[in-house]
Formats: structure tokens, C-alpha cells, sequence
């Protein structure tokens, strides 16, 4: 009996006289999980993803001395996961129907290679249709709103959308079942009941072929945006012991009726009164499985392989910790000041994680110079930190995404940071409707107050002033040795957000004290104006800064607590003669669409001399497995179109004028 996720893949291809010879596995910090040379599992596996779990499998099999097989798409031929496989075989061209979700290659790849396991990650073939959930009914009344509309064979919130009447329902089925056919090739679709404002909690479980289950505690997971999970933690801060029992047990209830064996999780909605509602079970590795692992010391793949190979457990559900508190940020290259995460593509001119932290952890696929495509998921990494109470490990959250350098691609750390430090996620009270109801308006970057404005202003002066001292010497010396004794001393003005500040500077060796708005602020550091971070202190109070670019006319972007600031440091007769220049008059964007994001074109709705209505659908952008409708901003007549439909648009590329 097929039990196992992978094994569904040799189910679906139907290669009945190679069943019996390819098992497959169903889809890191272990803090304590021992690797058993002597205990022999399977000799080669082949990975059937990419990316970072692709990367994150590879290295639970070398340390179980299994030799691992990567397939990838052709763009995909120099990705890490390629390299760090013992064998590698390109599957198809980009497009994931014809790679990743093509079964045929990747059976074809198996059989090349003599591969005897096969472990599908999460994501493409793990979502496939053919493996049912058995034993599992719900009955509902779908004559009422609101509805979830999703994608059958899918996760991770594509082809997933929620709709409040009938004009939403045919809009989210249209648009659902394409991003399910292009995601996961399979665009049939579920309806079900949606519960309003609940928190989105799982359950772990871990089950072998001799009729053990374990539950290995929940995960929470309320933080979303588009239904797709942002920042997940283990535990929960809302599950008292008798629901987490009462959760766990259900959940390993329901993995025996099925007769399953691997690691899956059970997902459920939570109520206000802890009332919880079966949701789905996933018969895979979870992308945020790493903070389970933290808590428990186990390690999630190698008890896959094992189960899959017909080891029985070695643990009993007694024997399953609660040991600390991790918290995972997904990491994407997207832009969040666009409902949450527009994707964002490009090359990593720099990339620098910040594994030399304690307790922390980094599952990534990518390294300096990848390129993140429009053909995959926009993840860049999963970082996970890891501490003896919530509050240390929320701490050291807030480090690491200081020193988590990125850069060549837009991306998310400035809502991660945001969320991981907003009172109401500290105190625990969240709910899958945290974002909307926290940024109503979309997300706007870090606020300033007037203390961390001064912090900023302060730190951009003494940048620059290094700067200015810098440029004056050559190998340590004075340019020109005539030079008098160094300025300890500069009156300077620093505009930021169309403020303008007029700014005292004095230095005393490495520290400089800065006058703004009549309030001293003292900033020290090193002033390592080659090293991708700033790390400083500023009245007493150590920050990590990130100088993303600089320029000779005063012009700074700074990082400083997550959030990029473009901040202008001038002299005050420069600001003076500035003050004369003409302003850029702005866009007018009421009569043009310009595409939010680079992607495909998936369909153009209008032609020129078309009226079109306020909030009519404009065309369809793709990117990313993902489909925006794009809308027209107000009545008018479509004056040209510049766009077309399989065509590939960049990021504020013009798609259509009106008149």
C-alpha cells in the first residue's frame, strides 16, 4: 500500500514494474538527533524540488551517508542545489510544467540514476491530486458567505482566495484555478466554509509503517498575507496544555485512520475560545518545519527516511519536548510596500546571512550572484532563531534581520521586522487578519518617532562627516601634508522625509556628538565605510545600520531598523543654493498603468477606443506562480495598449494609457 508522499509519484506515472524497486519519502537545527551509521536506510535519493529545501534535504542525507541526485530546470543548471548534489539531470526549460511538475522527466531521471528514494520537498509535486486523504469528510453549508476558494492539489496560498458574493466567487474561481494549473498543474478547486478571524495553528505529526504516531507539538502560524504564511513560531502563545493535548491527539487520530506514514502536518482554524476546526492535512515536509525541530531536537528529514526505509520510531509521544522558542521569518524577494509582497527579481550583487549570530539559522538555496527569476517562488531563505523564551528569541530575530545583508533584489525584511517588534504581535494577540488590520492603508516602512528621527539624522551626519575625512587621506597619511590640523567641527543641514534639519557636528576620535533640532545625540563606531554593515552606538544604545549606497552630493540610503530612509547631508551653503532648483513635477498616474511588478502577461481584457469603468479589470500579470488583476484607476477611454498577451513585462513597464 502506498503510504508515503513520494511514493505517489511513482503512483501517478504509472510504473508499476518500478514500484517495487523506488521507495519514496514524503516530505534543521536538530539539536539532538543522532545519525546511526549502522543503520542503512537508501544508498541514493533523488530530490525532486529546488531551492532552499531542496539544499535543506541534501544536507540531512550527507550526514547520513546517502548519495543525493538534484533534477533542475535549464536556468536552474547553476543553482546551489546543483552543486551540491553528488548527481544532477535538467528535467526541462523553465516553465514548471515542463520541469518540476513533469513527471515524466523526473521518472525518467529516477531510473537514469538508479535513484531508490525520491523526497519531493514541499511545493510542485508534493501538492499532487493523486495522493487522496482518506477517512476525512466535512459537511458544510456552502450556501453562505463568506467562501475559501482553493486550489485542490495546492499550499502555500496560491490559487487560494477568499470571496464575500457572488461576483467575488466567479472572479476567485477564474483566477484560483489558473495560478492552480500554472503552480501545480491541476486547477481543480475546493469551496469551503470561511471562518472569519481566526488563528491558523498546526499540528506536527510523525508516523511509521507499524502503526506508531507521535505529535510533535503545534506551530503558530495567524501571521499571513494572500493566505500564505510570513512569521511562524513554536509554540503558541495562545494553546493552554489541555488544547495542545486535545489538538495533538486528534490530529495523530486522524494519520492512523489514514494509515499514513512520514512526517505531515494537520492544520486547523482556532477560534477566540479555543475552539478548533480540522482544516487540511498536509502529506509533506511544511516549509516552516525548522521551528519544530528547534523545540524538539529532532530532525524531520532523517525520521522521513527512516520511516520510509521501515524503521519504526524511537521515540514515544512522552518523550517529545517543549524545549525554548523559535521563531522563522520567510525571507522573499518581494516588495512589501505593494500589498504585502509584489515579487521582485534581479541578481544578488551581495548576500551576506547572519549565521555568525547565536542561535541562529539560515535555510537557504542561493548564494552572492544567484538570480532570482519570475519562473519560482520568490523565497530567498528561512530564517530561524532559537532561544530559551519567546522574548530571547524575538531578540534575536531583531539581529539577525539587522544583519541579514541583501542586496540586488528588493525584498520583505522591512515588514518582517516591523511585525516581530509591533506591540500586539509581542503580547500575542494576532489573528490571520494581523496585517489588514495593523497597515488598513498597506505597509509603510518603520515610523518614525522623534527620538529615532534624531537617531537617524545624527547617524547620517557622522556618516558623511567620516566620509569627508576619509576622501582627505591616502595609505593613512594626509593627502597633502601641508594640510592644517584636522576640522573637528561642521555645520551641516540633513533633509529627510521632506524634512530639513539643521545639524551641529563635533568629533573626539571615533565618536561624534551631533547636534539636532537642539537635542545631542553621541554616535561611535568604527566607521568601516567598506563593510556592508554599520554597526554603531548610539547613546549607549548599540543599533546595527546597513549604508546601501552613498553618493559625492550628499545623497545616503540607510537601513536602520529594517526600514530603507533616503536621507541628504549638505553643507549649509549648498542647502541654501539648493533651495533654488526646480522641482520634479510628479507622474500623473490616474492615466496609466504601469505593471507593479516583473511577470508575464497572462491576459489584456481591453483595446484602444474601449471604455472602461473605475476598478475594471485592465489585464492579468503573472509572476511567481502568482496572478494579479490589474484595474483601471478611473472611467475613461483606453487610449493605447503596449502589452500583449505571453509577453514578459518588467516593473513599472507601461501596459495601457487612458485618455
Amino acid at each position: 500500500m502506498v503510504t508515503s508522499t513520494l511514493q505517489r509519484v511513482v503512483l501517478v506515472a504509472k510504473h508499476a514494474s518500478f514500484q517495487s524497486r523506488c521507495c519514496v519519502v514524503s516530505s534543521r537545527v536538530q539539536y539532538s538527533t543522532v545519525y546511526d551509521s549502522n543503520e542503512k536506510t537508501f544508498d541514493k535519493i533523488l530530490i525532486a524540488n529546488r531551492g532552499e529545501i531542496a539544499c535543506r534535504v541534501m544536507k540531512t542525507c550527507k550526514k547520513m551517508g546517502i548519495k543525493t541526485v538534484a533534477v533542475h530546470s535549464d536556468v536552474d543548471a547553476s543553482a546551489v542545489h546543483v552543486k551540491m548534489a553528488d548527481e544532477a539531470v535538467c528535467v526541462g526549460p523553465a516553465p514548471t510544467n515542463k520541469s518540476y511538475l513533469n513527471m515524466d522527466a523526473i521518472m525518467d531521471a529516477i531510473r537514469k540514476t538508479g535513484s531508490q528514494a525520491v523526497h519531493p520537498g514541499y511545493g510542485f509535486l508534493s501538492e499532487n491530486k493523486e495522493f487522496a486523504k482518506r477517512l476525512v469528510s466535512s459537511a458544510g453549508i456552502y450556501n453562505c458567505y463568506p467562501v475559501m476558494i482553493k486550489a485542490s492539489a495546492g499550499g502555500g496560498g496560491k490559487g487560494m482566495r477568499i470571496a464575500w458574493n457572488d461576483d467575488e466567487t466567479r472572479e476567485g474561481f477564474r483566477l484560483s484555478s489558473q495560478e492552480a494549473a500554472s503552480s501545480f498543474g491541476d486547477d481543480r478547486l475546493l469551496i469551503e466554509k470561511f471562518v472569519d478571524n481566526p488563528r491558523h495553528i498546526e499540528i506536527q505529526v510523525l508516523a511509521d509503517k507499524h502503526g506508531n504516531a507521535l505529535w510533535l507539538n503545534e506551530r503558530e502560524c495567524s501571521i499571513q498575507r494572500r493566505n500564505q504564511k510570513v512569521v511562524e513560531e513554536a509554540p503558541s502563545t495562545f494553546l493552554d496544555p489541555e488544547t495542545r493535548r486535545a489538538m495533538g491527539e486528534q490530529a495523530v487520530q486522524l494519520a492512523k485512520a489514514v494509515q499514513y506514514s512520514s512526517a505531515g502536518t494537520v492544520e486547523f482554524l482556532v477560534d477566540s475560545n479555543k475552539n478548533f476546526y480540522f482544516l487540511e492535512m498536509n502529506t509533506r515536509l511544511q516549509v516552516e518545519h525548522p521551528i519544530t525541530e528547534c523545540i524538539t531536537g529532532l530532525d524531520l528529514v532523517q525520521q522521513m527516511i527512516r520511516v520510509a526505509k521501515g524503521f519504526p520510531l524511537l521515540h514515544k509521544q512522552e518523550d517529545i519536548p517543549i524545549n525554548g522558542w523559535a521563531i522563522e521569518s520567510r525571507v522573499y524577494a518581494e516588495d512589501p510596500y505593494k500589498s504585502f509582497g509584489l515579487p521582485s527579481i534581479g541578481r544578488l550583487s551581495q548576500y551576506q546571512e547572519p549565521i555568525n549570530l547565536p542561535k541562529v539559522r539560515v535555510d537557504s538555496g542561493i548564494q552572492e550572484g544567484s538570480d532570482i527569476s519570475i519562473y519560482y517562488d520568490p523565497m530567498i531563505s528561512k530564517l530561524v532563531t532559537y532561544g530559551a523564551t519567546r522574548a530571547e528569541a524575538l531578540q534575536r530575530m531583531e539581529d539577525a534581520l539587522d544583519n541579514y545583508v541583501i542586496r540586488g533584489v528588493t525584498h520583505n525584511i522591512p515588514l518582517l521586522r516591523e511585525i516581530i517588534t509591533h506591540p500586539r504581535f509581542i503580547s500575542g494577540d494576532i489573528t490571520t487578519n494581523f496585517l489588514p488590520e495593523e497597515y488598513p492603508e498597506g505597509f509603510k516602512g518603520h515610523q518614525l518617532t522623534s527620538e529615532g528621527r534624531r537617531e537617524l539624522v545624527a547617524t547620517a551626519a557622522a556618516l558623511y562627516v567620516s566620509a569627508q575625512l576619509r576622501s582627505q587621506r591616502f595609505l593613512g597619511n594626509l593627502r597633502v601634508s601641508t594640510t592644517p590640523q584636522e576640522r573637528r567641527q561642521w555645520e551641516l543641514c540633513v533633509e529627510l522625509e521632506k524634512g530639513s534639519h539643521a545639524v551641529a557636528v563635533s568629533r573626539s576620535g571615533s565618536t561624534f556628538t551631533v547636534e539636532v533640532d537642539g537635542v545631542k545625540v553621541e554616535v561611535s563606531g568604527e566607521w568601516n565605510l567598506a563593510s556592508a554593515l554599520l554597526p554603531v552606538t548610539i547613546n549607549r544604545t548599540p543599533r546595527v545600520l546597513q549604508c546601501l549606497s552613498r553618493d559625492a552630493g550628499g545623497d545616503i540610503t540607510l537601513q536602520y531598523l529594517g526600514t530603507q530612509f533616503k536621507v541628504r547631508v549638505l553643507s549649509q551653503l549648498v542647502s541654501t543654493l539648493s533651495a533654488h532648483m526646480p522641482e520634479k513635477v510628479p507622474e500623473d498616474t490616474s492615466s496609466i498603468l504601469r505593471s507593479p511588478m516583473p511577470g508575464s502577461v497572462v491576459a489584456v481584457s481591453v483595446k484602444p477606443g474601449d471604455v472602461v469603468a473605475e476598478g475594471q479589470e485592465i489585464c492579468v500579470i503573472e509572476a511567481m506562480k502568482m496572478q494579479n488583476s490589474l484595474i483601471a484607476a478611473k472611467a475613461a477611454k483606453v487610449k493605447s495598449v503596449h502589452c500583449k498577451a505571453g509577453e514578459t513585462v518588467g516593473e513599472g513597464d507601461l501596459l495601457v494609457q487612458l485618455e
